[in-house]
């Protein structure tokens, strides 16, 4: 099988015919979208912090969501739970995510995250073993990762990057948490968020930044020299280290 499997995925189908309309009164992104290929989207509470992210996938008379597995069964429940009258079915599927880079093979969908990130397909079958370092390709473009950049909880999907990772939709209607998003992105600038930084040092994923000795962020994923970091923009301007590592800064990522 042409491919590779990605780790710690899961897929559901989501069928009947509500299923466009269910999904977007829940989703940030605009699952009318659908229509012309496959739409990155989050679930958040009220209060506008993620809760899961995942990939939607059209599929002849369904949807496929490819998610985590560390939230799949969390984000069913919660999925099942809104569904109230509406027809509207999910059930896992046992199908393998298999992707790669290159040239997609038939069957395949582009990644709506970023183009580095290449094809998605999915397989009754598994693929090859890992090969791609995947996270190298993450750090390079700040593309969070679930359960690593993405906290459930705790994380607002604007500072994570959503918008410029294809995420969000603004102009589409009301869904959870919508009102806390909006108002981020159009009355307030960014403070603080997710961003590159160039790493000299040893420093590993969970040590603090500090500018000085004042808190200014956290390093996450690490691949060679860069890294993917939460970052206090207003702290971040001038020498930062982390542990005995010295810490430089990219311009914000979402700016």
């Amino acid at each position: 099988m042409t491919g590779e499997t990605a780790p710690d995925r899961k897929v559901f189908r989501i069928t009947g015919k509500d299923r466009e309309s269910f999904l977007q009164g829940l989703i940030t992104n605009d699952a009318r979208r659908l229509a012309e290929g496959p739409v990155y989207a989050a679930l958040l509470t009220p209060q506008g912090k993620y809760l899961a992210d995942f990939l939607l996938v059209p599929d002849g008379e369904g949807v496929l969501l490819d998610i985590h597995e560390g939230l799949a069964e969390a984000t069913a429940k919660r999925l099942s739970l809104y569904r109230l009258r509406a027809d509207v079915q999910i059930a896992p599927t046992g199908l393998h995510v298999l992707r790669g880079l290159g040239t997609a093979p038939p069957g395949a969908v582009a990644d709506p995250r970023h183009p580095a990130l290449g094809w998605r397909m999915y397989s009754a079958e598994p693929g090859g073993p890992p090969e791609i370092d995947w996270d190298a390709i993450r750090v390079a473009h700040c593309i969070p990762e679930t359960g690593v950049e993405l906290v459930p909880n705790d994380t607002y999907i604007l500072e994570a990057g959503f918008e410029r990772l294809n995420g969000v939709d603004f102009r589409k209607g009301c869904y959870v948490g919508q009102e806390v998003t909006a108002r981020m992105k159009h009355k307030t600038d960014l403070r603080k968020g997710l961003t590159g930084v160039t790493v000299t040092g040893p420093a590993g994923p969970g040590t603090p930044i500090l500018a000085g000795d004042r808190p200014a962020g956290m390093l996450f994923t690490r691949s060679g020299d860069r890294a993917i970091a939460w970052l206090r923009f207003d702290r971040a301007g001038g020498p930062l280290t982390a542990g005995n590592a010295q810490v430089r800064a990219d311009p914000p990522a979402n700016g």
